[in-house]
């Protein structure tokens, strides 16, 4: 079990499954992001790839009314059974991405997606890696997002998403903007590299993405409204 620190103390431990994306650097970055954001009572909030629920469960303590998907199914019955012993509601939907939650339309999306660049040109289908490994350039899943979020928004909505600088920050911006939303990085964090970065460090040498001392990722959150 874990917790988000700095997040909520107050907060139930999450129970975690096998194969399913445990809270990490990025998860608190985005959750800091999260509690920040002005939210009305009642609000209606999207956690796009829930995984253990910690981001949708953050937005249920602040009263808002949440909907979780994720395309693993181990992830939506973690979610369920972390929002029941937390004592929150929290509507959790099987499927890919944005999809389940097509046709309705919400004052926040929240995502922390897979952006990691890997060795693979396309993301794996199944395992553990589903949850960081994004394509050659790690944009396999961010373009998806940053192309459907403004569909599912509300006049003055907005998307809350953290990914890492290795998989272009330019990128996910001008993609926003071009999809009509009114997109800025609100914080940038450094933060060392983890298992999967450091297993593939020559391989992102080679590409160019890290240098050969480099040690450090840096992580931002970016914030896209629906003006």
């Amino acid at each position: 079990m874990t917790s988000l620190p700095g997040v909520d103390r107050g907060a139930v431990a999450l129970v975690l499954a096998p194969g399913v994306y445990a809270p990490q650097s990025d998860t608190f970055l985005l959750a800091d992001a999260l509690e920040r954001e002005p939210l009305k009572p009642g609000a209606e909030v999207l956690d796009v790839g829930t995984g253990t629920g910690a981001l949708a469960l953050t937005a249920a303590r602040r009263g808002a009314r949440v909907t979780a998907v994720d395309r693993s199914w181990r992830a939506v019955v973690a979610t369920r059974l972390n929002a029941v012993l937390a004592r929150r509601r929290v509507r959790v939907l099987h499927g890919d991405l944005l999809d389940p939650a097509m046709g309705r339309r919400f004052d926040l999306i929240v995502c922390n997606p897979p952006y990691v660049p890997a060795p693979h040109a396309h993301p794996p289908r199944r395992g553990a890696a589903v949850a960081w490994d994004a394509g050659h350039d790690g944009r396999a899943v961010l373009d998806r997002i940053c192309d459907g979020a403004a569909e599912l928004l509300n006049p003055s909505g907005a998307l809350l998403m953290v990914q890492s600088a290795l998989s272009g920050v330019g990128a996910t911006l001008e993609r926003l903007q071009g999809a009509g939303l009114d997109a800025a990085v609100v914080e940038r964090r450094l933060v060392p590299f983890g298992p999967v970065l450091r297993s593939r460090r020559k391989w992102l040498e080679r590409r160019g993405l890290i240098a050969p001392d480099e040690d450090k990722e840096e992580l931002v959150i970016i914030r896209a409204e629906r003006v």
